[in-house]
């Protein structure tokens, strides 16, 4: 590994100040970081090592704010079933979020979706080379434009996901708000400052994404084997914990929500809907929903009100807000129609389906398990 560097106290103030980024640390991070990932970095993942920039962008979409963990299955399934961009483009909405179910946040599948039809139609199949270009396509961000950019056409773009942010106010000690818009501005033009040779380009953005999931954690990070610990601001003034900055924090909030488990009693179908594209489970098959117990029992035949069966409540965890769940299940005859349809429920996707219909649909996480469970 290079020599490392230790800045002078005139050049933190520097930093600090007013954002000039000394030559020696602009090359000595790259270097540092490039050679560090090279021979530490992780390198088994399946989305790394490939420069198809249909896996790239799938794997960045899947990974935005989702573990690596929980991802892994999920691209492989995916890749499985929708190998490539036409395959995908091509693919029915309901079976692009049959393969997306449980993995939350469903804009990002309805914009993968439109993404590779775009691809198709405007760029004749193939993935724009450029960072520029590739923000014009739904659901592609800067930082992820710049990482496919980065990593398939090797590109100098910068990225700035949730990791990347918390390495780099690191490294600079900067202390701006990151909820406000010129904060964040004035650090992507630090990160470009920051940028090495194209070349370097691959390892150097896998790098910063390695060191900010691995070492420079938000609490306790193990800075003692950081390979760029002598360079780093906030570790030479011992606040490594007291960065990123970001005052504005959003509020969680709780809603009870009742679920109706409608089964037509001659063959055991259940009832689904299609929710409105916008709001929690957009464009997701789901059981009916109601805001209290009393609406879900005014829908229902006066028959089916009186046996009526209750399920065990539970939460269900989203980013901002915690759902309590309540739900009921109750049998209808074959010549009873549901009287509960939402007006808002798109025309055409609401009716029974059968377990080998609903099992292949994109449906929530929590409306799968019950299903699955009974």
């Amino acid at each position: 590994m290079p020599k490392a560097l230790i800045l002078p106290r005139a050049a933190v103030e520097t930093v600090q100040a007013v954002g000039v980024l000394p030559a020696k640390l602009v090359s000595a991070f790259s270097t540092h970081l490039v050679t560090w990932q090279r021979t530490h970095g992780r390198s088994s993942l399946p989305w790394q090592n490939t420069r198809d920039p249909y896996r790239v962008w799938l794997s960045e979409i899947m990974l935005q704010q989702t573990q690596v963990s929980t991802v892994l299955g999920y691209y492989a399934r995916f890749l499985e079933r929708l190998p490539t961009v036409q395959s995908l483009a091509e693919a029915e909405s309901d079976a692009v979020l049959g393969l997306w179910s449980g993995l939350g946040y469903y804009s990002r599948a309805r914009n993968l979706h439109r993404c590779a039809q775009e691809v198709m139609t405007l760029h004749g199949g193939a993935f724009p080379a450029t960072a520029e270009v590739l923000q014009t396509l739904p659901g592609i961000g800067p930082s992820t434009a710049a990482a496919i950019a980065s990593f398939c056409f090797e590109e100098r773009a910068a990225i700035l996901d949730g990791n990347v942010k918390r390495v780099l106010t690191r490294l600079l000690a900067f202390g701006s708000d990151l909820s406000q818009a010129k904060s964040e501005r004035d650090l992507w033009s630090m990160a470009r400052e920051l940028l090495p040779a194209a070349q370097e380009m691959p390892a150097y953005t896998q790098g910063l994404m390695d060191l900010g999931a691995t070492l420079c954690t938000r609490r306790k990070p193990q800075c003692l084997i950081c390979p760029v610990q002598r360079l780093c601001l906030a570790h030479q003034g011992g606040q490594a914990e007291d960065f990123p900055v970001k005052t504005r924090k959003l509020k969680r909030t709780a809603q009870a929500l009742w679920l109706l488990r409608a089964e037509r009693s001659a063959d055991g179908a259940v009832w689904l809907e299609r929710r409105p594209s916008s709001g929690i489970w957009g464009g997701l098959h789901c059981l009916p929903v109601f805001e209290d117990e009393a609406a879900l029992l005014q829908a229902l035949p006066p028959r089916s009100r009186e046996a009526v069966v209750h399920g065990a409540g539970f939460v269900h965890v989203l980013t901002h807000k915690d759902l309590h769940l309540k739900p009921v299940k109750a049998r209808l005859s074959e010549n009873e129609q549901p009287g509960w349809a939402n007006e808002a429920v798109e025309p055409g996707v609401s009716g029974w389906f059968l377990p080998a219909e609903w099992s292949v649909l994109g449906l929530p996480a929590p409306v799968r398990k019950l299903l699955e469970a009974s």
